[in-house]
């Protein structure tokens, strides 16, 4: 597979349409035609679903477009590290993150490293753990905020200091919100929304317990902010980490949170044995003072 076809593929999917993507690639319409044939008699799979009005992907279509994003993606990122000026610290961070206040320690660091080296940019794409170490895995990212504990046999971590609290995001009309903190029977029977990785295990389904079984688990989230609308619109209360969303002055949103106190503590993480850009290892060393 050539990355100019790669590119073609990915334009076709987007605009489904051959006549858009030819347009937008500046192609006439048998060339793209005749170079997507090409490419799924190259792979032995069919690739688009050719309806009269729209092109839509078959699922092989689907994993592709996945995987040629990310083939493209790591071609950029790699060729900006290989082409930076030697002269001056240019190039491109990459970062996953999930949600967390901890996020004020990489743009702290990141504010300081861009003032002294202009030319080094940013870019942070935000998930939950799978998320991220998927991109680690994968070479699309440099580093990734993560909550421990850590893979350490995968990932070498420079601890942050900080500690996130657990507790219950309610609506303020909520009976449990007149409580100044949550005990773990307060969330027999009720309906809750909690994170994908809480229901692997972890801190917080250490401090529920045995009843952590019994709960009655309605949806889980990736995202805090999609899990506070779900509160919003009263399908349950939210088991997230504080510090996330502001619950203060007209919110309809409060936060309790866990008695006794459960923390999540975060380190930053990377690759073991991996090489960096001159950039990444600026930053990496600027961030290990913190």
């Amino acid at each position: 597979m050539e990355l100019r076809v790669l590119r073609y593929f990915l334009a076709v999917a987007r605009e489904e349409s051959i006549c858009g993507a030819a347009e937008s690639l500046h192609l006439s319409q048998p060339t793209l035609s005749r170079q997507l044939m090409d490419l799924e008699t190259e792979l032995g799979k069919k690739l688009f679903v050719r309806g009269n009005r729209r092109i839509t992907l078959t699922e092989d279509g689907i994993l592709l477009r996945k995987r040629a994003g990310e083939i493209l993606d790591l071609v950029e990122k790699t060729t900006g590290e290989l082409t930076a000026e030697d002269t001056e610290l240019t190039g491109d961070i990459y970062i996953g993150a999930g949600e967390t206040q901890g996020v004020h320690f990489l743009t702290r660091t990141a504010r300081q490293l861009q003032a002294q080296y202009p030319g080094v940019h940013f870019h942070i794409s935000s998930g939950d753990t799978a998320d991220v170490t998927e991109k680690l895995d994968k070479g699309l990212i440099d580093f990734g905020l993560l909550f421990d504990p850590i893979n350490t046999s995968k990932y070498n971590a420079h601890p942050l200091p900080r500690a996130d609290i657990w507790g219950l995001l309610l609506r303020r009309d909520h009976p449990l919100a007149e409580k100044t903190s949550i005990s773990p029977s307060d969330l027999a029977e009720q309906p809750l929304i909690i994170s994908r990785r809480s229901q692997n295990g972890g801190s917080l389904r250490n401090w529920i317990g045995r009843e952590f079984e019994r709960l009655n688990i309605i949806a889980t989230y990736s995202l805090v902010y999609n899990a506070s609308l779900m509160v919003e619109d009263g399908l349950g209360a939210a088991l997230c980490l504080d510090g996330i969303l502001n619950t203060t002055g007209d919110s309809p949103l409060c936060f309790r949170p866990l008695a006794p106190a459960v923390r999540a503590s975060m380190s930053v993480v990377w690759k073991k044995h991996q090489v960096f850009s001159a950039a990444a290892e600026k930053f990496l060393a600027l961030l290990q003072q913190c």
